[in-house]
């Protein structure tokens, strides 16, 4: 198997053509998540798909900062690749595994003890915290399962392959739905069931992933020097690393709160605002795969100092989500109910009126919300913490100010004003960030060429 790199040739035909396979595995990901939910609303009713729900803004605090400090790593790993410093790629692998084996120890130990208590803070309705405890307490279990999952992804995509990583993720969605239906419809293991399946999926679909890369990639064949512990470079990873994952749980914070809010307005807004998410989660794909591919695109372009690149990655990237959000409006205007509906046996009317309230109302800020994601990742590419940190910052800020000041006088379409509040906050920030570090790093290449 063959790596690539994004150093030469078209930008916009290298960007949509490495987005591509990712957006394919992320709805992928997404579809076994739908499944979830449709076989937990089908079979186990409302106050179940609520309890699914109740645990996201948890799971994402836990999920968000493994796979934004993963990535962090695997940045320095795209730098060297572009570099050609391979000696340097077969480091930064090993660095990156004997890290995330240190992360899945301690995330696991902060977490799964603690589920009911964490859930019981955020004011989850009495009616949905048993299920709600039962399917977070395993997914805090199997964090194992998806820090190497995503690590490997994240290893793969750096060497400029962002096709085997699909490969597997379409296997892991066919054994989730399998494990789903085994362990919903014939075990009747409730909510948790949903979570093992998840877990379990994940878990050998990362199995064969390494197993795959090592044998198939010759520059993965690792030696024993590899795995030796070198502090500074060490420092370099977790550099890159920690602030990506403290921006992103920065950013989980601000969900909690809006969590916390929204539980005070009972259960079936937990159920509305829960399946509208889904539809959110399913349009914002595009958004993360160009993210994910602007991240490597970067890292690569910056190893090998070609800062004109980057800028022109940026430019295409930005078009490809304006394209996307126009499409999403389109769609989502005339279906949106029809979609929310395929989540309810019985379609709850309240239910129905609110979701589809959410879908609108955020539909409109999806390109806000592309750029973000586009332009944190560069950033990223490129080393910088400062601005995705003081973007994650200003996303907390303005999402939890609008979550408690709207969500008090307008109630849940105050909850639902949140979210883009936050898009268009941190949108700002980034971008400017991203103009400032585009000329430090283009006049730090003019210093050195005199």
């Amino acid at each position: 198997m063959a790596t690539k790199e994004l150093t030469i040739g078209n930008p916009f035909k290298l960007i949509f053509n490495f987005t591509l396979p990712i957006l394919i595995g992320n709805l992928f990901q997404q579809f076994y998540n739908l499944v979830d939910a449709l076989i937990v609303g089908r079979t186990l009713g409302i106050n179940a798909l609520g309890a699914v729900g109740a645990t996201g803004p948890l799971i994402f605090l836990i999920i968000s900062f493994v796979f934004a400090s993963t990535q962090g790593f695997c940045v320095v790993t795209a730098q060297k690749f572009g570099a050609q410093d391979y000696n340097l790629v077969k480091k930064s692998v090993g660095t990156s595994f004997i890290l995330s084996i240190i992360m899945t120890i301690v995330l696991t130990l902060i977490s799964a003890p603690f589920t009911y208590q964490m859930l019981n803070f955020l004011r989850t309705p009495q009616d949905i915290i048993h299920d709600a405890y039962s399917y977070l307490f395993v997914i805090f279990v199997g964090i194992f399962a998806t820090v190497f999952y995503n690590l490997t992804s994240n290893i793969l995509r750096a060497l400029g392959d962002s096709k085997t990583p699909l490969y597997f993720l379409i296997f892991a969605s066919i054994l989730n739905i399998f494990l789903d239906l085994l362990f919903i419809l014939k075990f009747n293991m409730g909510t948790a069931g949903a979570a093992w399946a998840t877990v379990i999926s994940q878990a050998v679909a990362t199995v064969l992933c390494l197993i795959f890369m090592f044998l198939k990639f010759p520059i993965l064949k690792l030696k024993k020097s590899d795995w030796t512990l070198d502090w500074k470079f060490m420092y370099e990873h977790l550099y890159v690393g920690i602030p990506m994952g403290f921006q992103m749980s920065v950013l989980s914070i601000g969900i909690i709160a809006l969590q916390f809010v929204l539980n005070g307005l009972g259960s079936v807004a937990v159920a509305a605002y829960t399946t509208a998410m889904r539809i959110d989660q399913i349009f914002s794909q595009v958004y993360l795969a160009l993210g994910a591919t602007m991240a490597t695109y970067t890292a690569q372009n910056f190893g090998a100092k070609k800062m004109s690149r980057i800028k022109d990655g940026a430019k295409a990237s930005v078009l490809m989500a304006l394209i996307a959000s126009i499409f999403a409006i389109i769609v989502l205007t005339f279906f949106s109910d029809s979609i929310i509906s395929m989540f309810m046996d019985k379609p709850h009317p309240e239910v129905l009126r609110l979701g589809v309230l959410y879908v609108h109302i955020i539909m409109i800020f999806f390109f806000f919300l592309g750029v973000l994601i586009i332009y944190r990742n560069i950033l990223q590419g490129m080393g910088s913490v400062k601005a995705p940190l003081a973007s994650g910052v200003a996303e907390l800020i303005a999402r939890t100010a609008c979550a408690f000041i709207l969500g008090h006088y307008f109630g849940y379409i105050g909850i639902c004003l949140s979210t883009p509040a936050a898009w268009v906050g941190a949108a700002i920030v980034l971008y400017i960030g991203y103009k400032m570090s585009l000329k430090k790093n283009l006049k730090k290449i003019r210093m050195k060429k005199i």
